[in-house]
């Protein structure tokens, strides 16, 4: 079976950061003055919410994005921003299930309804999911395994390639990393990915879809986990704050020809 040509993506999150309204809308101005024309990358900038629907209105050239999102529809939650306000302002992804959000109490249950909820919005969510530790038994495999299984339990198999998945090892992750993860190993681990969701949603649905790697991603890692690791594309935390480094991850992705 051929698989279906898709485009690689660059998805920043910019967490909590910056601290001004006008430090995001410069930090934005200067990713998208550093950018050329993108034929073969998608690119996505996943800002705190009081700056999305100002940036969604200085261009069209790079999509917006969403940290998170409210499982439930309009009502008395205070504090929450559902799916669909989001897509009412133009927003098009959502990251769901990232390490710093489970870090805070969020279960796979959670992350479960929020990408039903933003799936029913049109929104892209894009699933985070990685482990703690990588130990000698190799347990980390039937925790990956579930993790995936149960953030995506209940969805259809026609809206299976609308999901991203994000493989980001925690151990890998920040200041407190035990250490680098491999190319090798995010290969194996997007083959290991890959397999379970076609057991549960078919060959068919999935070949589409795409695995990306986050990870301290920088400029000088990018090419090897595109070339010898497969990555669909990258999630990329502290570069992304750097218009400069996040536009030569973009360059270079864009240049990539397997």
């Amino acid at each position: 079976m051929v698989k279906k040509t898709v485009k690689k993506i660059i998805v920043g999150n910019w967490k909590m950061n910056p601290a001004t309204s006008k430090e995001a809308e410069k930090l934005f101005t200067n990713i998208i003055k550093f950018l050329s024309v993108l034929k073969k990358t998608d690119v996505v900038v996943c800002s705190p919410y009081i700056y999305l629907d100002k940036l969604e209105k200085i261009s069209k050239k790079i999509s917006l994005g969403a940290q998170n999102t409210y499982a439930g529809d309009a009502g008395a939650f205070t504090g929450e921003v559902s799916a669909e306000m989001l897509g009412n302002i133009g927003i098009k992804y959502v990251i769901l299930g990232h390490s710093e959000r489970r870090a805070m109490g969020e279960n796979n249950s959670d992350v479960n309804k929020k990408v039903k909820s933003a799936l029913s919005s049109g929104l892209v969510p894009i699933v985070c999911i990685g482990e703690n530790e990588r130990d000698e038994n190799h347990e980390y495999l039937n925790f990956v395994k579930t993790q995936t299984e149960e953030c995506l339990d209940g969805i259809s198999k026609n809206m299976i390639a609308d999901v991203i998945i994000a493989y980001e090892p925690v151990w890998a992750v920040g200041n407190s990393a035990q250490r680098k993860a491999t190319a090798e190993e995010f290969r194996e681990m997007s083959i290991f990915i890959k397999k379970i969701l076609s057991d549960k949603f078919g060959v068919k649905m999935v070949e589409s879809l795409r695995i990306v790697y986050g990870g301290s991603v920088h400029p000088q890692n990018v090419l090897e986990f595109l070339g010898d690791g497969g990555a669909d594309g990258m999630l990329v935390g502290r570069d992304s704050l750097d218009s400069h480094k996040f536009a030569e991850i973009v360059k270079i992705t864009e240049s990539f020809n397997k």
